[in-house]
């Protein structure tokens, strides 16, 4: 059993979301959390919500999808805190389009930022936690990686990547004292059923809330699991793998389950209301300028 009293945390992604989540569970842990995000603002109040809650955190505002800048990043770290025990890659970003209307910019934003960026970081703090022969590695990954989900291609490449990235690394890992777990949840609600837009999340297409979500990352390093998949309901937590099992051995089968759930169908609503949103908010600035 690992212990987190004491250790240094990075963690990407966290001034919103899944990250604050995260970083107040790591701060219950009595861990020393390096909280990084584009927003200054954002990051502030995960600082002072680690505060209250009897724990340490630095603030370092930095745009992770600068994948050639990170060096930079590692600098300051290692200047002003020190070696880093734990990386936790969770920042992350979704264009659910169709993919013939991706721009080459979203394409290489969602990819720099779900998958290289992790891949850089890792690469860059391994080095001192071979040494020590101690650090934990974790990923946030996400069911999409899985199995492929309409209308979130992209997404759904930079999680699969992630996914079997982490896997070879693990075998590389063996035996030097640092451990890889990554972290494959569903949809990510506050309430479990409903998304952010409002729209109700099919049943049995993998639900997860951000409290199950943090649990289990909590869980891998303390108990150094290599993979786990995040759902709400046991029940659902078996169907999935029993799918994801079968996927790999007749593909289409799975296909027909997920429409069937109707996966395809929420995320093309995902993306009606999306693109609704926007049109909403170009008519709104539109309308003041004129």
């Amino acid at each position: 059993m690992t212990t987190l009293a004491g250790k240094t945390v990075l963690l990407t992604g966290a001034s919103r979301g899944l990250g604050v989540y995260i970083a107040r569970a790591l701060a219950i842990e009595k861990a020393t959390v390096i909280c990084v995000s584009r927003s200054k603002e954002g990051l502030d109040i995960t600082c002072d919500q680690i505060t209250n809650l009897g724990g340490k955190s630095i603030s370092i505002p930095f745009d992770i999808k600068n994948v050639r800048k990170l060096s930079t990043l590692k600098k300051i770290i290692n200047q002003f805190v020190g070696p880093v025990d734990i990386l936790i890659n969770n920042a992350a970003i979704e264009v659910c389009q169709f993919f013939t209307d991706y721009s080459l910019d979203e394409i290489q934003s969602v990819l720099e930022t779900n998958l290289l960026s992790p891949i850089e970081l890792t690469r860059l703090f391994l080095p001192s936690m071979l040494e020590r022969r101690s650090g934990h590695i974790v990923n946030i990954a996400s069911l999409a990686g899985k199995k492929g989900v309409a209308y979130s291609s992209v997404y759904s490449a930079s999680k699969a990547g992630l996914i079997m990235w982490s896997d070879a690394i693990r075998q590389e890992l063996v035996g030097t004292g640092v451990e890889i777990s990554v972290i494959c949840p569903g949809y990510i609600y506050q309430e479990a059923s409903v998304s952010k837009n409002g729209l109700t999340t099919p049943h049995l297409a993998g639900i997860s809330t951000p409290t199950y979500t943090t649990n289990a990352v909590i869980k891998a390093i303390k108990q150094n699991k290599a993979e786990i998949i995040v759902n709400k309901e046991l029940i659902t937590e078996f169907f999935t793998r029993l799918l994801f099992a079968i996927g790999q051995l007749y593909s289409p089968f799975v296909d027909a389950i997920y429409r069937w759930i109707d996966i395809p169908k929420f995320n093309r609503m995902r993306l009606e209301k999306q693109q609704h949103i926007d049109d909403s908010m170009i008519k709104s600035v539109v309308g003041k300028r004129g």
